[in-house]
């Protein structure tokens, strides 16, 4: 397998005019791979997108995708799949119609009622655009993004306004896909997605990339959390733990499994009832407020 980088990302700088959006900003992104690039609100990241996707042209830095600049539309769109916030199809058009545009559009081949049903939509086939739920339409972003199984897809927060069965679909068939070595760049504000599906995430904030790694490696920073509730009669538990007024207590380590053990130990030889237990290692979305924070500190 090729060692070269299916995205390239080099020193990218977007600005406009006073506004520094995107600052010096690198990463590569691996054949296969799914990479998640998430931030705050304003953070850079639509605009990174947009240069990556050959929408935008940067202020400096370069882009390779494929091996090619973004913006030879020619040599890298025919290999990349889409799908925006709002695609904005004509209301017009059915959705068949509106899929076999977009692959004439990219150049991509493929079979359309293969991709109708690879989606659900089959039975939608002769519908106008107009006519289709919020649903719907999403699941129509997502049939012209796959078409043609391209080589590197970008899926900008895919499952908005998808139902529970709706979301499992999609992203089984973005499993499939993977399969066949798709590259895959996400964008989600569901940071359980993130956390589940990701093999690398880069985190974005004031238009830098603030931390990259892994799940394992973004949250084994930041301590492992123990909640519990405790009575105001109980003794002081083994642990140094914030008990807020009303008897709510929690617990900050960096060694679970030991102090989890611990407190289940005194828990059980002082008859000390512990209602609401729950404990488990840091969440993605704990190290996403770190970000505001660490920018407080800088300023």
């Amino acid at each position: 397998m090729s060692t070269t980088p299916v995205i390239d990302v080099d020193r990218l700088n977007l600005t406009y005019g006073d506004f520094h959006a995107v600052k010096d900003l690198s990463f590569q992104v691996r054949r296969g791979e799914l990479y998640a690039l998430l931030g705050t609100n304003g953070a850079g990241k639509t605009s990174t997108l947009e240069i990556i996707e050959g929408h935008r042209a940067p202020t400096s830095g370069t882009v390779r995708v494929l091996g090619h600049s973004p913006r030879d539309r020619r040599a890298v769109r025919p290999d990349m799949g889409v799908m925006l916030q709002e695609s904005g199809f004509s209301p017009d058009l059915t959705v068949r119609e509106s899929v076999r545009l977009i692959g004439r559009l990219t150049r991509r081949t493929d079979d359309v009622d293969r991709v109708l049903d690879l989606v659900d939509l089959t039975g939608r086939a002769g519908r106008r655009v107009s006519q289709l739920s919020g649903g719907e339409k999403r699941r129509l972003d997502f049939a012209t993004a796959v078409y043609g199984t391209p080589q590197v897809l970008f899926l900008d927060e895919p499952t908005t306004g998808l139902d529970i069965q709706s979301r499992d679909a999609l992203w089984a068939t973005v499993d499939r896909i993977r399969e066949d070595g798709t590259t895959i760049v996400l964008t989600t504000h569901y940071l359980e997605e993130a956390q589940q599906r990701a093999d690398r995430i880069g985190l974005m904030h004031q238009g830098t990339l603030h931390r990259e790694g892994t799940v394992s490696e973004l949250t084994r920073a930041l301590p492992a959390v123990i909640r519990f509730s405790l009575a105001a009669s109980a003794p002081r538990p083994p642990l140094q733990a914030v008990v807020d007024g009303d008897g709510k207590a929690l617990v900050e380590t960096f060694h679970l499994q030991k102090d989890l053990h611990l407190l289940l130990g005194w828990a059980q030889d002082h008859a000390v009832e512990l209602p609401d237990l729950e404990a488990g290692p840091t969440r993605l979305d704990d190290v996403f407020r770190t970000l505001g924070n660490a920018s407080h500190r800088g300023n």
